[in-house]
């Protein structure tokens, strides 16, 4: 008997099936190396928070700074340099990878609604440079000319 997740995807076929449902959702080496590089430099967060009224996560959030940081895959968030698109099923992929980056602004529109900032780093990004644009979110600079309130 076929298990409901293939039955929603009844136009792809069982080899894909199985590879997609391998794919990690969460924790790949992406984010890893990012947390790494955001751990080292003194920053602590909170790993998949839940976005409030959804069953959406933020993959990295700086709750006390409301910045919520998203790890972006290239294939499975449409990314424009990098993402591609499959021959075999193509109509049912482009359906697929538009549906993601839908729910994507609609998260971001969703937490920024809420007072946070959102930050998306490709998976294709420098891990060093992601690291240094979100510490810049962090730790604004303060120059000469800064008024402190």
């Amino acid at each position: 008997m076929p298990s409901k997740r293939n039955k929603s995807l009844s136009d792809v076929s069982a080899a894909t099936s199985e590879r997609m449902a391998r794919v990690a959702q969460r924790d790949n080496a992406c984010e890893r190396a990012l947390r790494s590089a955001l751990h080292k430099r003194g920053f602590r967060y909170r790993l998949h928070r839940p976005v409030e009224g959804t069953r959406r996560t933020i993959d990295i959030a700086f709750v006390s700074k409301r910045l919520a940081v998203f790890v972006d895959g290239c294939f499975w968030h449409g990314c424009p340099v990098h993402g591609s698109a499959p021959k075999n099923n193509a109509a049912w992929w482009r359906r697929k990878i538009d549906a993601n980056v839908a729910r994507d602004h609609d998260t971001a529109i969703r937490l920024e609604a809420s007072g946070w900032r959102v930050v998306r780093v490709w998976e294709h990004e420098s891990v060093e440079v992601a690291a240094d644009r979100i510490s810049r979110l962090l730790r604004p600079v303060r120059g000469k000319n800064a008024t402190f309130s």
